[in-house]
């Protein structure tokens, strides 16, 4: 782990990481921030596509919540960078290149694009040993593209986040322009493979409800992407069928940009830190 830079914040620390990824094959960043006292729990931030490390990190005004409530907030970057990969910079225009938070199996993806296997086998077990938290005081959210891999991971990989929450998800990506350019990016032409990347569909296989806590889900109303990219109805419908509880709040005005985060930011920690400290 290579300290880039520390800062004093609201009497934790934040601070900006640099480290060799074995699951990706490159250096990937990361930021942390420590509450002043030994964190309670770890509260884990994906963000959405062109953001890195900073975006959440500078933009949101989670950390002085974050203080008062002993939660560690860890934003990872949002791709592998530097891969020299033929069409990488074009494909950053379209939502392949931004890594989608899944383990690509097409070429010439497949070797460096796997935020899945990033996240869920090296960085989050390895921040959890470093602060001596486990999965049950573990939470996960995000935005959009992140939003969606917040979803998806925490369906995918049970029992390994105690709380869960979105702002604006890519929440049925196998039926919107964004889903289908990455998908076919990432894992082929098959659409048969794409579902397992998808949170309505991942619901909608639930035999039970995965999160009885409550997922929180807000979006906003004048979100440009609302209602070709985003469907947050499709979701709810999912989440009824199976019991899921699930609060999905619209806000009138909201664009889908860091204003509305910062505005609900707080409401969202609020939501984990009840599920994750006892």
């Amino acid at each position: 782990m290579e300290l880039l830079s520390e800062h004093r914040c609201f009497g934790g620390t934040q601070r900006f990481l640099r480290h060799d990824s074995a699951e990706i094959g490159l250096p990937m960043r990361y930021a942390l921030y420590l509450p002043p006292q030994p964190p309670r729990a770890l509260l884990v931030f994906l963000a959405g596509l062109t953001c890195t490390e900073e975006t959440f990190t500078i933009k949101a005004g989670a950390q002085a919540l974050a203080a008062e409530l002993g939660l560690a907030l860890l934003m990872p970057d949002t791709s592998p960078r530097g891969a020299n990969v033929a069409g990488e910079s074009e494909a950053w225009d379209f939502g392949v290149g931004a890594g989608f938070y899944l383990d690509a199996t097409r070429e010439p993806w497949a070797r460096h694009w796997r935020m899945e296997s990033y996240l869920m086998r090296e960085l989050i077990p390895q921040v959890q040993r470093e602060l001596g938290l486990d999965d049950a005081r573990t939470g996960l959210f995000g935005h959009s593209m992140g939003g969606h891999g917040a979803l998806t991971l925490a369906l995918r990989h049970p029992g390994r986040f105690a709380s869960l929450s979105a702002f604006a998800p890519i929440a049925a990506p196998t039926q919107c322009p964004w889903g289908h350019k990455a998908f076919t990016g990432y894992l082929g032409e098959d659409r048969s493979t794409w579902a397992a990347h998808d949170a309505t569909v991942l619901m909608r296989a639930q035999a039970a409800a995965p999160y009885p806590g409550g997922i929180l889900v807000d979006q906003g109303e004048a979100d440009k992407f609302l209602a070709e990219q985003l469907h947050p109805e499709l979701f709810a419908a999912a989440c009824a069928a199976v019991g899921q509880p699930l609060q999905l709040r619209r806000h009138a005005g909201y664009d889908h940009g860091y204003y509305f985060i910062a505005s609900f930011v707080n409401d969202h920690l609020r939501h984990h830190a009840a599920q994750l400290i006892v």
